[in-house]
């Protein structure tokens, strides 16, 4: 109804939905971007909606925020994010003020590597705690929150001219790009003649993902 009366009043605007998990049911369409893409494509709306994306809700769906802004981005759907944090342990929307670099990073990553947001934008869904009682933290709160993110915007700008996690890619997948690999992705084998490869190939060298290491040059980048 939405969609029609906006377009009957010519008014051209992007439309948001946004994926809030456990609010307030524990099975429900849009638990993540995952399911509400897919709720969005079993009822023709997915040219009309992009997902506005919040972080502490990632959080309540057990995925990281960086992971939801990804998926939505993949879709072509990363409209806009309310930028928050949520605590780890307590299970409920607490929209916290964000001041973690190391997911600010990773999300102004993901939004370089989708090339901006707009017409969305970086919008703070957050309050400040309890024991933050006093006028000036209110002001206190958003300053440190655009500071967090100008810092992993920063870090992220770094990540993408060095071309950070797509080398990280490349070299993990490179076994894609020739032999058997390549021949899979070009459609070329089958169950029957991999199951011939298999027998063929009796030794068989897996490579570490150094995931440490990958770890600890990105944190390099923060500071």
């Amino acid at each position: 109804m939405a969609i029609r009366y906006a377009k009957e009043i010519g008014h051209d605007v992007q439309f948001l939905i946004e994926p809030k998990p456990k609010e307030p049911t524990k099975h429900q369409y849009d638990f993540d971007a995952a399911t509400t893409m897919a709720f969005l494509q079993k009822y023709g709306l997915e040219n009309d909606f992009k997902l506005n994306l919040e972080a502490n809700h990632a959080t309540l769906a057990g995925h990281t925020f960086e992971h939801e802004l990804n998926v939505a981005r993949t879709y072509g759907a990363l409209g806009s994010i309310d930028a928050n944090q949520g605590d780890l342990l307590l299970g409920w929307d607490t929209d916290e003020f964000p001041t973690n670099i190391y997911d600010t990073t990773l999300t102004m990553y993901e939004i370089l590597q989708n090339g901006g947001i707009a017409p969305g934008g970086i919008n703070f869904d957050a309050k400040v705690r309890r024991t933050s009682f006093e006028m000036e933290d209110l002001l206190l709160a958003h300053i440190a929150g655009m500071d967090t993110y100008a810092r992993g915007l920063k870090a992220a700008a770094k990540l993408t001219e060095d071309r950070f996690f797509d080398k990280i890619k490349e070299e993990r997948y490179r076994s894609f790009k020739e032999g058997v690999g390549a021949r899979i992705l070009d459609d070329k084998e089958d169950f029957k003649t991999l199951t011939e490869y298999a027998l063929a190939h009796d030794s068989i060298q897996n490579e570490s993902s150094h995931i440490e290491y990958v770890k600890s040059r990105l944190n390099d980048y923060l500071v």
